[in-house]
């Protein structure tokens, strides 16, 4: 017997996706106001509380 079409629905709170650390060759060691190494930390942080507060939201997702 078929399986009938379930539409897919979008996840209206989807899990937070980690940020992308830059490549090795992407801080040039100058001592920039801006270092990408900064803004990647802070990114960083920002995703880890977003991610503690989704699994708050979603007890029975996988770590």
């Amino acid at each position: 017997m078929p399986v009938p079409f379930l539409p897919t629905v979008p996840d209206t709170d989807p899990r937070p996706q980690p940020p992308e650390e830059p490549g090795p060759n992407e801080c040039c060691g100058s001592g920039c106001p801006l270092c990408v190494l900064d803004l990647y930390t802070d990114e960083l942080q920002r995703y880890r509380a977003a991610l503690a507060a989704w699994r708050l939201r979603h007890p029975d997702a996988e770590s």
